[in-house]
């Protein structure tokens, strides 16, 4: 499998990607002239390879931003959370402070996002200015890749910490220290570039250049684009506290429900990806088969020695065994809720919430309070990974199917219920493949009207995207973080107590979570090939009296007799709503020549 992400520079040509991790001080010069660099692909492609080193650093993506951005949420935790003081679970609950010990790191993902900005920009001027795009295709989806590319870091730093610093020209001794921008600035700068960025790259496979998932295309980019409008037409907390959608007439909700559908159905339409069975995509990501034109449309490309998904974010090992040199997995997980979200006969269930660890090489059922991403295992890979601190494996950023709930969440709020839900189908037909009676009362309940469509939305967003962190981010848009996690809370301790839940839904029929029907222990064995286990016990209905022929069991339970902490309060330890963001860390205030703080966000 090729992988770029920490390829070393070995051309004089690129050595003025300097480093500005921390004050973005200008770059070394390069010691061969930039029209040279950027009229020719050869050497042109590496500022790509450059922006994707910044990603895959230490502290940037690989251990710090697809670790903790995301979680806690009513579908993501961090596994840990019931130990709330530590800076790790502090990331998590809403609670840290611009000291936090795991980022307040002059090499944190900051840091990095910036230098890759920065060598983005570099790129983008090079190439407007030498690269004739309008004639060479080579060049032409290189600059379509690096403004993509851009686009995802900028992106990906609102998430992180809403008003940002903005530069979109190399770093000159005027612009090394700037202040906090109004993201809707940013937000529509990126708007414009991605729709530049579409008109230069191929679709997947149209070329050469666009044959793994690993390299930018204009499926991607146009996606990318839908994301993005999504966020810019949403809620968010402003830096003055309020939680409102942006007053800038161009970012007007509609307006960008109108470039969501239109970018989404470019993609459906264009026929270039398509859904795969839902285990299937996740098989061929830990089989590592980078083919474009699938159901993954972009991924982070980590090296073998670089990169956590599974470490951090898949079935945890609590040893060494034949499937992996490292025990490791499950820092963060599934919330406890998800195991009863899905219905049982949901496809996308088993895939995504695991209810087992492994250990000497046989699976052993976890606990209620630590479950697992299925979606990331050492035992699915061909290799056996042997690092002690990186598995390599690629991190999926965007798939067809979000592609689809997309289009159905801007086509719903557009044209009504009925227009999308032939998209939310696709999606439904997949999780259900052998019950389409499901399938067709899901969407007969959910085409009664545009709210009920949309909380069906919400709740299929919630399913197919366990474990892929997009959930928090949903949640802000939709002005729905402290809501529904103080619903996750509510159903938490009525799961606990094995007490009913009835959760009124807006313009659908109320759901009823019969918490009542569940054991109090689950019971297992272990299977005839040696390895893996039974469970039973999770499913509503299953009994105690009819657990009791199996050989094992142990209570089903959140909280244990001597914990101080509880599962349900730890999710968040201040209102989420007040502390949508992370702060700048003290590092980059202290650095910043007085123009950063973090003033309207109480930190």
């Amino acid at each position: 499998m090729k992988k770029i992400a920490n390829i070393l520079f070995t051309l004089s040509a690129l050595t003025f990607l300097g480093s500005c991790s921390k004050t973005l001080d200008a770059p070394t010069k390069s010691s061969l002239d930039e029209s040279v660099i950027f009229s020719t692909p050869g050497l042109a492609k590496g500022t790509v390879t450059g922006i994707i080193q910044s990603m895959c650093e230490t502290e940037s993506y690989r251990g710090r931003y697809l670790v903790y951005y995301g979680t806690n949420t009513d579908v993501e935790v961090f596994n840990s959370l019931r130990t709330p003081t530590t800076d790790k679970a502090r990331l998590s609950n809403y609670n840290t402070n611009a000291n936090n010990t795991e980022m307040n790191k002059e090499t944190n993902v900051w840091a990095k996002s910036y230098e890759g900005i920065e060598r983005a920009n570099i790129a983008i001027r090079g190439l407007r200015k030498y690269g004739n795009v309008e004639s060479n295709p080579e060049l032409a989806q290189i600059l379509g890749e690096v403004l993509t590319l851009r686009a995802v870091l900028y992106g990906d730093l609102i998430k992180g910490w809403g008003d940002i610093p903005a530069r979109f020209e190399p770093v000159t001794s005027e612009t090394a220290y700037l202040p906090r921008t109004d993201r809707d600035i940013i937000y529509k700068q990126l708007l414009a570039d991605l729709d530049e960025a579409a008109g230069l790259l191929a679709w997947p496979n149209e070329t050469s250049a666009t044959s793994s998932v690993e390299t930018v295309n204009k499926a991607f980019a146009k996606g990318l684009r839908a994301r993005i409008a999504l966020y810019a037409g949403g809620y968010a907390q402003r830096m003055d506290g309020t939680i409102r959608k942006s007053t800038d007439p161009d970012l007007e909700s509609t307006k960008m429900y109108e470039i969501a559908k239109k970018e989404c159905l470019d993609i459906i339409e264009s026929g270039k990806q398509r859904l795969l069975g839902f285990e299937e995509v996740f098989r061929k990501l830990n089989e590592e088969s980078t083919a474009a034109g699938l159901e993954s449309m972009w991924e982070i490309p980590f090296s073998e020695g670089r990169g956590r998904v599974i470490f951090d974010l898949g079935v945890k090992h609590e040893t060494e065994d034949k499937y992996t040199g490292q025990n490791k997995g499950g820092t963060v997980g599934p919330n406890a809720l998800m195991l009863y979200e899905y219905d049982k006969e949901d496809v996308r269930r088993d895939v995504s919430v695991v209810p087992y660890k492994w250990k000497d090489g046989i699976q052993d059922p976890s606990s209620l309070n630590a479950l697992y991403f299925g979606k990331y295992r050492y035992e699915w890979m061909k290799r056996r990974v042997t690092s002690t601190n990186d598995d390599g494996l690629n991190w999926i950023y965007m798939r067809y199917s979000d592609i689809l709930l997309m289009a159905a969440e801007a086509i719903n709020e557009l044209d009504g219920p009925g227009a999308a839900s032939t998209y939310l189908k696709d999606v439904l037909d997949r999780a259900f493949p052998s019950n389409s009676s499901k399938v067709t009362t899901i969407l007969a309940d959910a085409t009664v009207s545009k709210d009920a469509f949309f909380s069906e939305i919400r709740h299929q967003r919630a399913l197919e995207f366990c474990g892929e962190m997009l959930r928090k981010a949903d949640l802000i848009r939709w002005n729905m973080l402290s809501a529904q996690l103080n619903v996750a809370k509510e159903k938490l301790q009525k799961l606990e107590a094995r007490e009913v839940y009835i959760e009124h839904s807006n313009g659908l029929p109320d759901k009823v979570f019969n918490y009542n029907q569940l054991p109090a222990k689950i019971y297992y064995k272990t299977k005839a090939d040696g390895e893996t286990v039974e469970i039973y016990g999770l499913n509503f209905g299953d009994t105690d009296v009819a657990g009791a022929s199996y050989a094992s069991n142990k209570a089903w339970k959140l909280v244990g007799d001597t914990d101080k902490d509880k599962y349900w309060d730890c999710l968040f330890t201040k209102d989420p709503n007040t502390r949508q963001y992370w702060p700048i860390w003290q590092v980059f205030l202290d650095t910043s020549n007085g123009m950063l703080n973090n003033d309207g966000i109480n930190f």
